[in-house]
Protein backbone atom coordinates (compact mmCIF):
# COMPACT_ATOMS: atom_id res chain seq x y z
CA UNK A 1 0.00 0.00 0.00
CA UNK A 2 1.13 3.54 -0.77
CA UNK A 3 0.85 6.50 1.58
CA UNK A 4 -1.90 9.00 0.77
CA UNK A 5 -2.69 12.57 1.82
CA UNK A 6 -4.61 11.07 4.75
CA UNK A 7 -1.21 10.08 6.16
CA UNK A 8 0.08 13.67 6.04
CA UNK A 9 0.07 15.55 9.37
CA UNK A 10 1.12 19.11 10.22
CA UNK A 11 1.16 20.43 6.66
CA UNK A 12 -0.36 23.83 7.46
CA UNK A 13 1.51 26.47 5.48
CA UNK A 14 3.43 23.83 3.47
CA UNK A 15 3.53 24.05 -0.32
CA UNK A 16 2.00 20.89 -1.73
CA UNK A 17 2.77 20.19 -5.38
CA UNK A 18 -0.05 18.08 -6.80
CA UNK A 19 0.06 16.31 -10.20
CA UNK A 20 -3.51 16.11 -11.50
CA UNK A 21 -5.10 14.80 -14.68
CA UNK A 22 -7.29 17.59 -16.06
CA UNK A 23 -6.71 16.82 -19.74
CA UNK A 24 -10.21 18.11 -20.54
CA UNK A 25 -11.95 18.51 -23.92
CA UNK A 26 -12.39 22.10 -25.19
CA UNK A 27 -14.69 23.56 -27.86
CA UNK A 28 -13.58 26.05 -30.56
CA UNK A 29 -14.14 28.93 -28.11
CA UNK A 30 -11.84 27.25 -25.57
CA UNK A 31 -14.64 26.36 -23.16
CA UNK A 32 -14.42 23.08 -21.21
CA UNK A 33 -17.10 20.75 -22.64
CA UNK A 34 -16.80 18.01 -20.02
CA UNK A 35 -15.55 18.74 -16.49
CA UNK A 36 -15.55 15.12 -15.21
CA UNK A 37 -11.79 15.14 -14.65
CA UNK A 38 -11.93 18.48 -12.84
CA UNK A 39 -14.74 17.23 -10.57
CA UNK A 40 -12.66 14.11 -9.82
CA UNK A 41 -9.78 16.07 -8.22
CA UNK A 42 -11.98 18.27 -5.98
CA UNK A 43 -11.93 15.88 -2.95
CA UNK A 44 -8.11 16.00 -2.90
CA UNK A 45 -8.03 19.80 -3.25
CA UNK A 46 -10.61 20.26 -0.46
CA UNK A 47 -8.80 17.82 1.84
CA UNK A 48 -5.53 19.76 1.41
CA UNK A 49 -7.39 23.05 1.97
CA UNK A 50 -8.79 21.71 5.25
CA UNK A 51 -5.23 20.82 6.30
CA UNK A 52 -4.18 24.44 5.60
CA UNK A 53 -1.74 23.65 2.79
CA UNK A 54 -0.81 25.90 -0.14
CA UNK A 55 -1.93 23.90 -3.17
CA UNK A 56 0.02 24.07 -6.42
CA UNK A 57 -1.46 21.96 -9.22
CA UNK A 58 0.49 20.80 -12.25
CA UNK A 59 -0.99 19.06 -15.28
CA UNK A 60 -0.83 18.61 -19.04
CA UNK A 61 -3.31 19.25 -21.84
CA UNK A 62 -3.11 17.51 -25.21
CA UNK A 63 0.17 16.92 -27.00
CA UNK A 64 1.99 20.21 -27.58
CA UNK A 65 5.18 18.20 -28.34
CA UNK A 66 7.49 20.19 -26.08
CA UNK A 67 6.55 23.58 -27.60
CA UNK A 68 4.85 26.55 -25.92
CA UNK A 69 1.57 26.60 -27.84
CA UNK A 70 -1.40 28.75 -26.66
CA UNK A 71 -3.68 26.18 -28.33
CA UNK A 72 -2.83 23.83 -25.44
CA UNK A 73 -2.90 26.34 -22.57
CA UNK A 74 -4.46 25.23 -19.29
CA UNK A 75 -6.06 28.68 -18.81
CA UNK A 76 -9.58 27.37 -19.69
CA UNK A 77 -9.14 24.56 -17.14
CA UNK A 78 -8.13 27.14 -14.49
CA UNK A 79 -11.28 29.14 -15.27
CA UNK A 80 -13.48 26.04 -14.96
CA UNK A 81 -11.71 24.93 -11.78
CA UNK A 82 -12.38 28.37 -10.24
CA UNK A 83 -16.10 27.96 -11.08
CA UNK A 84 -16.30 24.45 -9.62
CA UNK A 85 -14.40 25.39 -6.43
CA UNK A 86 -16.30 28.66 -6.08
CA UNK A 87 -13.08 30.60 -5.51
CA UNK A 88 -10.30 32.12 -7.56
CA UNK A 89 -7.55 29.78 -8.74
CA UNK A 90 -4.25 31.57 -9.42
CA UNK A 91 -3.15 30.69 -12.96
CA UNK A 92 0.55 30.97 -13.84
CA UNK A 93 1.73 31.38 -17.41
CA UNK A 94 4.64 28.98 -16.96
CA UNK A 95 5.42 25.92 -14.83
CA UNK A 96 9.05 26.60 -13.84
CA UNK A 97 11.41 29.50 -13.31
CA UNK A 98 12.09 32.47 -10.99
CA UNK A 99 8.97 34.39 -12.09
CA UNK A 100 6.71 31.46 -11.13
CA UNK A 101 8.58 31.00 -7.82
CA UNK A 102 8.12 34.71 -7.06
CA UNK A 103 4.37 34.73 -7.84
CA UNK A 104 3.76 31.65 -5.71
CA UNK A 105 5.09 33.52 -2.68
CA UNK A 106 1.72 35.37 -2.69
CA UNK A 107 -0.20 32.09 -2.28
CA UNK A 108 -1.86 31.94 1.15
CA UNK A 109 -2.74 28.84 3.21
CA UNK A 110 -5.68 27.01 1.62
CA UNK A 111 -5.33 28.82 -1.72
CA UNK A 112 -4.96 27.04 -5.05
CA UNK A 113 -2.67 27.75 -8.01
CA UNK A 114 -2.45 25.99 -11.38
CA UNK A 115 0.78 25.92 -13.38
CA UNK A 116 0.82 26.15 -17.17
CA UNK A 117 1.01 22.91 -19.23
CA UNK A 118 4.08 20.89 -18.17
CA UNK A 119 4.27 19.39 -21.67
CA UNK A 120 5.31 22.80 -23.06
CA UNK A 121 8.79 21.45 -22.20
CA UNK A 122 10.07 18.31 -23.91
CA UNK A 123 12.02 17.62 -20.70
CA UNK A 124 8.68 16.64 -19.12
CA UNK A 125 8.10 13.59 -21.31
CA UNK A 126 11.85 12.84 -21.35
CA UNK A 127 11.66 12.62 -17.52
CA UNK A 128 14.67 14.94 -17.39
CA UNK A 129 16.06 14.99 -13.80
CA UNK A 130 17.04 18.69 -14.01
CA UNK A 131 13.52 19.64 -15.11
CA UNK A 132 12.09 17.54 -12.26
CA UNK A 133 14.31 19.51 -9.83
CA UNK A 134 12.97 22.82 -11.22
CA UNK A 135 9.39 21.63 -10.66
CA UNK A 136 10.30 20.32 -7.19
CA UNK A 137 11.58 23.79 -6.20
CA UNK A 138 7.93 24.91 -6.14
CA UNK A 139 6.82 22.50 -3.40
CA UNK A 140 7.71 20.92 -0.06
CA UNK A 141 5.57 17.79 -0.53
CA UNK A 142 4.57 15.88 -3.68
CA UNK A 143 1.13 14.40 -4.26
CA UNK A 144 0.20 12.36 -7.33
CA UNK A 145 -3.55 12.35 -8.02
CA UNK A 146 -3.22 11.71 -11.77
CA UNK A 147 -4.00 8.01 -12.14
CA UNK A 148 -4.70 8.61 -15.84
CA UNK A 149 -1.02 9.55 -16.33
CA UNK A 150 0.50 7.11 -13.81
CA UNK A 151 1.63 4.67 -16.51
CA UNK A 152 3.97 7.32 -17.91
CA UNK A 153 7.42 7.87 -16.39
CA UNK A 154 7.48 11.65 -16.86
CA UNK A 155 9.14 14.39 -14.80
CA UNK A 156 5.86 15.47 -13.16
CA UNK A 157 4.59 11.92 -12.54
CA UNK A 158 7.78 10.17 -11.46
CA UNK A 159 10.82 12.47 -11.47
CA UNK A 160 9.54 14.95 -8.84
CA UNK A 161 8.57 12.09 -6.50
CA UNK A 162 12.25 11.18 -6.28
CA UNK A 163 13.33 14.74 -5.40
CA UNK A 164 10.87 15.81 -2.70
CA UNK A 165 11.11 14.15 0.74
CA UNK A 166 7.45 13.09 0.88
CA UNK A 167 5.59 11.64 -2.12
CA UNK A 168 2.05 10.35 -1.54
CA UNK A 169 -1.13 9.63 -3.48
CA UNK A 170 -4.16 11.90 -3.68
CA UNK A 171 -7.65 10.64 -2.85
CA UNK A 172 -8.53 9.87 -6.48
CA UNK A 173 -5.33 7.88 -6.99
CA UNK A 174 -5.96 6.03 -3.72
CA UNK A 175 -9.54 5.23 -4.80
CA UNK A 176 -8.33 3.88 -8.16
CA UNK A 177 -5.66 1.69 -6.55
CA UNK A 178 -8.12 0.31 -3.99
CA UNK A 179 -10.83 -0.40 -6.59
CA UNK A 180 -8.60 -2.02 -9.21
CA UNK A 181 -6.31 -3.67 -6.66
CA UNK A 182 -9.22 -5.15 -4.71
CA UNK A 183 -10.69 -6.43 -7.94
CA UNK A 184 -7.57 -8.34 -8.89
CA UNK A 185 -6.38 -9.45 -5.45
CA UNK A 186 -9.50 -10.50 -3.62
CA UNK A 187 -12.67 -10.43 -5.74
CA UNK A 188 -16.05 -11.73 -4.62
CA UNK A 189 -16.92 -14.66 -6.87
CA UNK A 190 -18.05 -15.37 -9.49
CA UNK A 191 -15.75 -12.75 -11.02
CA UNK A 192 -16.57 -11.80 -14.62
CA UNK A 193 -14.49 -9.64 -16.95
CA UNK A 194 -16.03 -8.20 -20.11
CA UNK A 195 -13.34 -7.19 -22.58
CA UNK A 196 -14.42 -5.49 -25.79
CA UNK A 197 -12.85 -3.25 -28.38
CA UNK A 198 -11.48 -3.86 -31.84
CA UNK A 199 -8.05 -5.39 -31.38
CA UNK A 200 -6.64 -8.39 -29.55
CA UNK A 201 -3.13 -6.97 -30.03
CA UNK A 202 -3.85 -4.03 -27.71
CA UNK A 203 -5.35 -6.28 -25.04
CA UNK A 204 -3.25 -9.48 -25.10
CA UNK A 205 -1.65 -8.73 -21.72
CA UNK A 206 -5.03 -7.90 -20.19
CA UNK A 207 -6.68 -11.10 -21.45
CA UNK A 208 -3.76 -13.28 -20.35
CA UNK A 209 -3.54 -11.76 -16.86
CA UNK A 210 -7.32 -11.95 -16.38
CA UNK A 211 -7.33 -15.68 -17.19
CA UNK A 212 -5.40 -16.16 -13.93
CA UNK A 213 -8.04 -14.23 -11.96
CA UNK A 214 -11.56 -14.58 -13.36
CA UNK A 215 -14.29 -17.23 -13.45
CA UNK A 216 -15.88 -15.88 -16.65
CA UNK A 217 -14.23 -13.98 -19.49
CA UNK A 218 -16.63 -12.39 -21.97
CA UNK A 219 -14.87 -11.36 -25.18
CA UNK A 220 -16.89 -9.02 -27.41
CA UNK A 221 -16.47 -6.33 -30.03
CA UNK A 222 -14.19 -6.57 -33.04
CA UNK A 223 -11.78 -8.93 -31.25
CA UNK A 224 -14.22 -11.79 -31.56
CA UNK A 225 -13.78 -12.13 -35.36
CA UNK A 226 -10.11 -13.06 -34.94
CA UNK A 227 -11.24 -15.95 -32.67
CA UNK A 228 -13.91 -16.99 -35.20
CA UNK A 229 -11.51 -16.96 -38.16
CA UNK A 230 -8.89 -18.82 -36.10
CA UNK A 231 -11.48 -21.61 -35.72
CA UNK A 232 -12.30 -21.74 -39.44
CA UNK A 233 -15.43 -19.53 -39.38
CA UNK A 234 -16.49 -17.12 -42.14
CA UNK A 235 -16.29 -13.47 -41.11
CA UNK A 236 -16.96 -11.58 -44.36
CA UNK A 237 -15.48 -8.08 -44.20
CA UNK A 238 -15.33 -7.99 -40.40
CA UNK A 239 -12.29 -6.55 -38.65
CA UNK A 240 -9.65 -9.23 -38.08
CA UNK A 241 -6.00 -9.41 -37.06
CA UNK A 242 -4.63 -12.34 -39.05
CA UNK A 243 -1.32 -12.14 -37.16
CA UNK A 244 -3.16 -12.69 -33.86
CA UNK A 245 -4.96 -15.95 -34.72
CA UNK A 246 -2.36 -18.02 -32.84
CA UNK A 247 -2.86 -15.70 -29.84
CA UNK A 248 -6.62 -16.29 -30.00
CA UNK A 249 -6.10 -20.06 -30.02
CA UNK A 250 -3.62 -19.81 -27.12
CA UNK A 251 -6.15 -17.79 -25.08
CA UNK A 252 -8.84 -20.42 -25.73
CA UNK A 253 -6.42 -23.18 -24.70
CA UNK A 254 -5.35 -21.36 -21.51
CA UNK A 255 -9.00 -20.71 -20.57
CA UNK A 256 -9.72 -24.43 -20.89
CA UNK A 257 -6.68 -25.36 -18.77
CA UNK A 258 -7.61 -22.82 -16.08
CA UNK A 259 -11.28 -23.82 -16.03
CA UNK A 260 -12.32 -20.29 -17.06
CA UNK A 261 -15.65 -19.95 -18.85
CA UNK A 262 -14.64 -18.12 -22.07
CA UNK A 263 -17.80 -16.54 -23.47
CA UNK A 264 -17.77 -15.55 -27.15
CA UNK A 265 -20.54 -14.19 -29.38
CA UNK A 266 -23.03 -16.70 -30.85
CA UNK A 267 -24.79 -14.36 -33.27
CA UNK A 268 -23.98 -10.89 -34.58
CA UNK A 269 -25.60 -7.95 -36.28
CA UNK A 270 -23.97 -7.49 -39.68
CA UNK A 271 -24.19 -4.52 -42.04
CA UNK A 272 -23.34 -3.86 -45.67
CA UNK A 273 -22.00 -0.39 -44.87
CA UNK A 274 -20.54 1.37 -41.84
CA UNK A 275 -23.29 4.00 -41.54
CA UNK A 276 -26.75 4.80 -40.11
CA UNK A 277 -28.28 4.07 -43.53
CA UNK A 278 -26.77 0.57 -43.81
CA UNK A 279 -28.81 -2.58 -44.38
CA UNK A 280 -28.49 -4.93 -41.39
CA UNK A 281 -29.39 -8.48 -40.43
CA UNK A 282 -28.57 -10.99 -37.70
CA UNK A 283 -26.50 -14.08 -38.58
CA UNK A 284 -24.55 -16.79 -36.68
CA UNK A 285 -21.10 -15.40 -35.80
CA UNK A 286 -19.23 -17.96 -37.94
CA UNK A 287 -21.45 -17.51 -41.00
CA UNK A 288 -21.04 -13.86 -41.98
CA UNK A 289 -21.68 -13.47 -45.73
CA UNK A 290 -19.10 -11.96 -48.10
CA UNK A 291 -19.17 -8.14 -48.25
CA UNK A 292 -20.96 -7.89 -44.87
CA UNK A 293 -19.25 -7.02 -41.60
CA UNK A 294 -20.05 -7.70 -37.94
CA UNK A 295 -20.88 -4.44 -36.13
CA UNK A 296 -22.72 -5.44 -32.92
CA UNK A 297 -23.73 -8.34 -30.70
CA UNK A 298 -26.87 -10.22 -31.81
CA UNK A 299 -29.93 -10.91 -29.59
CA UNK A 300 -28.82 -14.43 -28.60
CA UNK A 301 -25.38 -13.11 -27.63
CA UNK A 302 -26.91 -10.24 -25.66
CA UNK A 303 -28.95 -12.77 -23.64
CA UNK A 304 -25.93 -15.03 -23.16
CA UNK A 305 -23.73 -12.15 -21.91
CA UNK A 306 -26.58 -10.88 -19.72
CA UNK A 307 -27.09 -14.25 -17.99
CA UNK A 308 -23.39 -14.41 -17.08
CA UNK A 309 -23.32 -10.78 -15.85
CA UNK A 310 -26.44 -11.19 -13.71
CA UNK A 311 -24.97 -14.20 -11.92
CA UNK A 312 -21.70 -12.37 -11.09
CA UNK A 313 -20.59 -10.84 -7.80
CA UNK A 314 -17.63 -8.89 -9.26
CA UNK A 315 -17.60 -7.35 -12.75
CA UNK A 316 -14.84 -5.60 -14.68
CA UNK A 317 -15.93 -4.01 -17.96
CA UNK A 318 -13.39 -2.67 -20.43
CA UNK A 319 -14.40 -1.92 -24.01
CA UNK A 320 -17.66 -1.77 -26.00
CA UNK A 321 -19.03 -4.85 -27.79
CA UNK A 322 -20.09 -3.06 -30.96
CA UNK A 323 -19.64 0.14 -32.97
CA UNK A 324 -21.80 1.99 -30.41
CA UNK A 325 -21.03 5.43 -31.85
CA UNK A 326 -23.50 4.59 -34.66
CA UNK A 327 -27.00 4.34 -33.14
CA UNK A 328 -27.97 1.39 -35.32
CA UNK A 329 -25.09 -0.65 -33.86
CA UNK A 330 -25.52 0.22 -30.20
CA UNK A 331 -27.81 -2.48 -28.75
CA UNK A 332 -25.11 -4.86 -27.49
CA UNK A 333 -23.12 -2.24 -25.61
CA UNK A 334 -26.31 -0.65 -24.27
CA UNK A 335 -27.49 -4.03 -22.94
CA UNK A 336 -24.16 -4.59 -21.16
CA UNK A 337 -24.42 -1.17 -19.49
CA UNK A 338 -27.97 -2.04 -18.35
CA UNK A 339 -26.97 -5.49 -17.09
CA UNK A 340 -23.88 -4.26 -15.23
CA UNK A 341 -25.88 -1.42 -13.62
CA UNK A 342 -28.63 -3.88 -12.61
CA UNK A 343 -26.09 -6.34 -11.14
CA UNK A 344 -24.50 -3.45 -9.18
CA UNK A 345 -27.90 -2.48 -7.81
CA UNK A 346 -28.35 -6.10 -6.70
CA UNK A 347 -25.08 -5.96 -4.75
CA UNK A 348 -22.30 -6.82 -7.20
CA UNK A 349 -19.04 -4.84 -7.30
CA UNK A 350 -18.55 -3.24 -10.72
CA UNK A 351 -15.56 -1.42 -12.16
CA UNK A 352 -15.58 0.28 -15.57
CA UNK A 353 -12.33 1.17 -17.32
CA UNK A 354 -11.33 2.77 -20.61
CA UNK A 355 -12.51 5.93 -22.32
CA UNK A 356 -14.90 4.24 -24.77
CA UNK A 357 -16.58 2.23 -22.01
CA UNK A 358 -17.17 5.35 -19.92
CA UNK A 359 -18.38 7.29 -23.00
CA UNK A 360 -20.84 4.49 -23.80
CA UNK A 361 -22.22 4.34 -20.24
CA UNK A 362 -22.67 8.14 -20.31
CA UNK A 363 -24.37 7.98 -23.71
CA UNK A 364 -27.05 5.74 -22.21
CA UNK A 365 -27.61 8.10 -19.29
CA UNK A 366 -25.67 6.23 -16.60
CA UNK A 367 -23.62 8.09 -13.99
CA UNK A 368 -20.90 7.23 -11.46
CA UNK A 369 -23.68 6.34 -9.00
CA UNK A 370 -24.81 3.38 -11.16
CA UNK A 371 -21.50 1.51 -10.80
CA UNK A 372 -19.12 0.84 -7.91
CA UNK A 373 -16.21 2.60 -9.60
CA UNK A 374 -15.53 4.28 -12.94
CA UNK A 375 -11.81 4.43 -13.61
CA UNK A 376 -10.40 7.75 -14.83
CA UNK A 377 -7.38 6.10 -16.43
CA UNK A 378 -7.65 4.51 -19.88
CA UNK A 379 -4.12 3.28 -20.60
CA UNK A 380 -3.22 3.28 -16.91
CA UNK A 381 -6.12 1.04 -15.89
CA UNK A 382 -5.31 -1.38 -18.74
CA UNK A 383 -1.65 -1.61 -17.71
CA UNK A 384 -2.64 -2.06 -14.07
CA UNK A 385 -4.98 -4.92 -15.03
CA UNK A 386 -2.16 -6.41 -17.10
CA UNK A 387 -0.12 -6.57 -13.91
CA UNK A 388 2.43 -3.98 -15.05
CA UNK A 389 4.19 -1.66 -12.61
CA UNK A 390 2.95 1.94 -13.04
CA UNK A 391 5.93 4.31 -12.64
CA UNK A 392 3.79 7.11 -11.18
CA UNK A 393 2.55 4.77 -8.45
CA UNK A 394 5.81 2.94 -7.87
CA UNK A 395 7.60 6.24 -7.09
CA UNK A 396 5.31 7.04 -4.13
CA UNK A 397 6.20 6.32 -0.48
CA UNK A 398 5.09 2.97 0.93
CA UNK A 399 2.95 2.89 4.08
Amino acid sequence: MKKSINDLNDIKGKRVLVRVDINVPLDENKNVTDDTRIQAIIPTVKCLQEKGAKIILMAHLGRPKGQKNPEFSLAPAAKKLSEVLGENVMFLNDCIGPEVEEKLKDLKDGEVALLENVRFYKEETDNDPEFAKKLAKLGDIYVNDAFGAAHRAHASTEGVAKVLPAAVSGLLMEKELCALGGLLENPKRPFTAIVGGAKISSKIGVLENLLDKVDNLIVGGGMVYTFVKANGGKIGNSICEDDQMDTARAIEKKAKEKGVNLVLSKDVLVSDDFSESANTKVVPVAEIPDNWEGVDAGPETIKLFGDVIKSSKTILWNGPVGAFEINKFTNGTKAIAQDVAAATKAGAISVLGGGDTVAAAKKYGYTNADFSHISTGGGASLEFIEGKVLPGVDALNDK
